[in-house]
């Protein structure tokens, strides 16, 4: 296991800060002393295997856990009391490994209903220029696109928002791979706007091509931080971690 200071990252310049976070489902407890930071303008990954607690720690930030404690520390404000309609206001969106596409709404409805919480979101049209096929669905129901256009709306939805960290969970999960290297192509092109990104992925060879540092996440803590450029020379540990 890494040491924990060191595996944390570089708190000085961090726009979230995690410390001792744990959480809960009833009674059973999934995080414990979760640990870590990114910082203003980084993409970060939790990798970890199924059951780890990466998709807990990302609904902890957004405050849609039934218990958590500990601390977590968005631009310099503690958000760990705060309800999640507080938390998304402060600038933080969360798009779920399942989209949550409202079957009701077509696509244009989907995509304008998230308020608009800051300056700097995304208009309409750049969204389209991220994702052309929405606009050439945009009259269709939500639930009739495909798994990669459902993507490409829920993660559009949220850039609307003016939220300045973005959590992704599994982005890429039964994606082809045509629209793999298209999520990947669109969260530099994020990354460069200046959002900072927030990314739980299984596949770590995609993460390897979008993240700056990776957190290892095993029984509900962080146990190592791989920088990115770190990652070929810790393929063996990180095979050891992930069991591939």
């Amino acid at each position: 296991m890494a040491d924990a200071a060191a595996a944390r990252g570089p708190a000085t310049t961090a726009m979230l800060s995690v410390r001792g976070l744990n959480a809960w489902y009833g009674e059973s407890h999934i995080l414990h002393g979760v640990d870590f930071d990114v910082a203003r303008g980084e993409v970060v990954t939790l990798l970890g295997r199924n059951g780890a607690g990466k998709t807990t720690t990302l609904k902890s930030i957004m405050g849609i856990v039934p218990r958590r404690e500990g601390s977590i520390v968005f631009e310099g404000q503690e958000t760990i009391r705060l309800a999640s309609n507080r938390i998304a206001r402060r600038g933080i969106a969360y798009c779920p490994e399942e989209r949550a596409i409202f079957a009701s709404l077509d696509v244009e409805e989907n995509l304008m209903l998230p308020p608009v919480v800051g300056e700097g979101g995304l208009p309409v049209a750049q969204i389209f220029e991220l994702f052309p096929n929405l606009k050439e669905r945009l009259s269709s129901p939500g639930t009739k696109l495909s798994g990669g256009e459902q993507q490409m709306l829920a993660i559009g939805r949220i850039l609307r928002t003016g939220a300045r960290l973005l959590l992704l969970d599994e982005p890429t999960e039964g994606l082809a791979p045509v629209i793999v290297q298209q999520i990947g192509r669109t969260i530099e092109k994020l990354k460069q706007r200046g959002f900072t990104i927030l990314l739980v992925e299984q596949n770590f060879r995609f993460a390897a091509t979008v993240a700056d540092r990776h957190y290892v996440m095993e029984h509900g803590r962080v146990v190592d931080m791989i920088p990115n450029a770190a990652l070929e020379s810790s393929m063996d540990k990180l095979h050891d971690y992930l069991g591939v």
